[in-house]
């Protein structure tokens, strides 16, 4: 059973957190008119991007240390507990659809495990070693980079997953909503996003979710930009695993090239519908096997792949 004083302490450390502190101005806040609420929620999520761009910076220098590490064959892993950790669940989940990535490139960690993505697993946070051991399963090397997520920037799980990454040499970001956190501290890359106190006190799902998101959303979209993964704005290693998504590959395909119906059949069906080969197939004048012959020795850049293309 946890004592007295140490409650104590835990109280006194996050009355000293912008994300816990009180706003006696919204103190009659269930009052008012459900339209009132929504506005003033609404002007709350609207200061938010502000926040995350006061931060670029050290997005961007993150981003970047990621891309070298990924581009060598590195893993990006988030860590995080509650709505850090789903979030970062999230962001990983949507990579192989999306950049065509392999389930093992970008994994989220939860504390507690899957089921803590759907249900509140109590304690689980409290722990550095939990956080250890998850790392220990995956085997981290050098190449890899850990991103622990924490909205007060003092979770243990989340400060956890960073010291031992840093400890076996990977790469390591610390993302917070407060400043000054032991999280940031504990990283290579310390992003603090500040948007200020919530709407209910300590509601960190709120605007500190919100930024999270961001954040993450930027990070791993952008890395996938720097490794190649896109063509301009286009998706073009989007993985067409349901009809959607095929109908979308031949949009990305049109997109990029202005190819007709035809040409773009010709072409999806002599590259087994990678969308990346067929546009380098359409642009650059080659067949199938040479296209994936090129993208291989360009390591996956259709920029490049095209510039080495005889045409």
């Amino acid at each position: 059973m946890t004592s007295m004083p140490h409650y104590r302490s835990l109280q006194a450390e996050l009355e000293t957190l912008t994300t816990e502190a009180f706003r006696p101005e919204l103190a009659e806040i269930d009052r008012l008119p459900t339209l009132e609420i929504a506005r003033l929620m609404n002007g709350e999520d609207a200061t938010v991007p502000a926040a995350v761009a006061a931060r670029l910076p050290q997005i961007a220098a993150a981003i970047d240390a990621i891309a070298d590490r990924m581009a060598r064959g590195g893993r990006l892993v988030y860590a995080g507990a509650g709505t850090a950790g789903r979030l970062g669940v999230l962001d990983a989940s949507e990579c192989p659809p999306t950049f065509n990535t392999d389930p093992s490139e970008v994994v989220g960690l939860i504390a507690g495990g899957p089921s803590a993505m759907v249900t509140s697993i109590e304690g689980a946070e409290d722990s550095k070693e939990l956080a250890a051991g998850d790392l220990a399963e995956l085997g981290l090397t050098a190449d890899d980079t850990v991103v622990g997520v924490s909205a007060s920037g003092r979770t243990p799980y989340a400060i956890g997953a960073v010291e031992y990454a840093r400890a076996r040499g990977a790469l390591t970001v610390g993302l917070s909503c407060n400043a000054d956190s032991a999280l940031a501290a504990a990283a290579d890359h310390g992003i603090e996003i500040v948007a200020g106190p919530e709407l209910l006190t300590g509601s960190t799902r709120l605007k500190a979710g919100t930024a999270q998101k961001l954040v993450l959303n930027m990070l791993s979209t952008i890395t996938m930009i720097r490794l190649g993964k896109t063509y301009g704005n286009l998706m073009v290693d989007v993985r067409a695993s349901n009809e959607k998504l095929r109908a979308r590959s031949r949009r990305i395909v049109a997109l990029a090239t202005g190819a007709a119906d035809e040409e773009i059949e010709r072409a999806l069906a002599a590259t087994d519908g990678e969308v990346k080969n067929a546009i380098l197939t359409i642009l650059g004048g080659v067949d199938g096997p040479t296209a994936a012959r090129l993208l291989v020795e360009s390591d996956g850049h259709l920029r490049a792949a095209l510039a080495a293309a005889p045409r």
